[in-house]
């Protein structure tokens, strides 16, 4: 996953440790902490904004999503997030597009579709920032079922994975729709079809009741 910062003049290069990423840096222009190394390159230092009340942080983003396995992406997953706290609420947005193959609902044939989504989210934030009270550090909470914060760290994929699986269309049709001709949807109508003579074992029991009646 690629992670760059955004509309940050003169900005200054590193590389995340165990990851061929690049992100940008803009410390040395003032207002951010010097860059440190992380382990996960799917991690967003979120800290400095946390800690600093309307400052904005924004990234460029592009990622495969490596772990997921629900939707099969056939470019990237590219878009940009943006993220500032208000001191008691941390609020991150951003808008990302992709192409993915899913599955049509009548005939379950595999169908491209682009998909556009926004990310709209907000989390509480405790304590107080250390920019107001250098005794004390802002937090951010999140009650989400799936972690998304490895403390103040946006687990930048799995927020992407919940947006995107949530974006996509309840019920996906190929050119066809649901009244059209789809030879495909035809072709398996046909095969699931019941034979019109019945189960055989029934039929010799038929013949046996017949051969029993009839004697008597």
């Amino acid at each position: 996953m690629k992670i760059q910062l955004k509309h940050r003049p003169s900005p200054i290069q590193f590389t995340f440790v165990g990851s061929n990423q690049t992100s940008r840096e803009p410390w040395a222009s003032g207002g951010y902490n010097l860059p440190h190394i992380v382990k996960r390159d799917d991690l967003l230092d979120l800290n400095d904004v946390l800690q600093h009340p309307g400052r904005e942080l924004a990234v460029d983003i592009s990622t495969e999503l490596p772990e997921e396995t629900d939707v099969d992406l056939l470019k990237p997953l590219e878009g940009y997030l943006e993220a500032v706290s208000t001191g008691n609420i941390l609020l991150i947005s951003g808008a990302f597009s992709t192409r993915a193959v899913l599955e049509c609902s009548r005939c379950s044939g595999p169908l491209e579709v682009d998909v556009d989504f926004e990310v709209d989210e907000q989390f509480p934030v405790e304590g107080t920032p250390s920019s107001l009270n250098p005794q004390d550090l802002a937090r951010v909470v999140s009650d989400e079922p799936y972690p998304l914060f490895d403390g103040n760290q946006l687990i930048v994929e799995q927020l992407l994975r919940q947006a995107l699986l949530l974006s996509l269309p309840m019920q996906s049709l190929c050119e066809f729709g649901w009244e059209g001709e789809c030879p495909v949807a035809a072709s398996r109508r046909a095969e699931i079809q019941l034979p019109s003579t019945g189960r055989p074992e029934f039929k010799g029991l038929s013949n046996l009741l017949k051969s029993e009646d009839s004697s008597n």
